[in-house]
């Protein structure tokens, strides 16, 4: 899998964060009223989802989502949802509020979202990441070793 993969170039583009808690229930309406395409609604680091969702499954998986976010992210501001348009949204990345990190870019290695919704078929995301380059020159020199 390479970085040319739409999925993975989606995923690199341009986003827009969702700062405030009205700003999000407005990106769900949007969700909620597309014309029923029907979303992949894919937990990073679990099997990517095959088959989309709609109506009242894919209005569960949001009320849950969004129940988490405020329960778990106590704050008086969103910011760990990340949408390419606020108006006709195709991809959606959600943070965990458990694992945040740095989901603002200013680390060299910012975590994962928890969970992305999104109209394209995902790929495997964690797989198709590079991982760090010490780690990789890590497991290179292993293996350079051993042999």
């Amino acid at each position: 899998m390479t970085a040319e993969h739409p999925y993975l170039q989606t995923f690199r583009g341009s986003f827009s964060g969702v700062l405030r808690w009205p700003q999000l229930d407005a990106l769900w309406q949007q969700v909620l009223t597309t014309p029923q395409e029907g979303w992949y609604v894919y937990a990073v680091g679990e099997e990517p989802p095959t088959q989309t969702l709609t109506g009242d499954a894919l209005g569960k998986v949001i009320r849950e989502l969004d129940e988490l976010l405020h329960r778990e992210h106590d704050e008086d501001y969103c910011g760990i949802v990340y949408t390419d348009s606020m108006t006709n949204p195709a991809y959606i990345k959600v943070f965990d509020p458990n694992n945040l990190g740095s989901t603002c870019g200013s680390s060299g290695n910012p975590p994962l979202p928890g969970w992305i919704l999104s109209k394209m078929q995902p790929i495997n995301l964690p797989a198709a990441m590079p991982q760090p380059g010490n780690r990789r020159r890590w497991w290179h020199n292993l293996f350079n070793h051993a042999h």
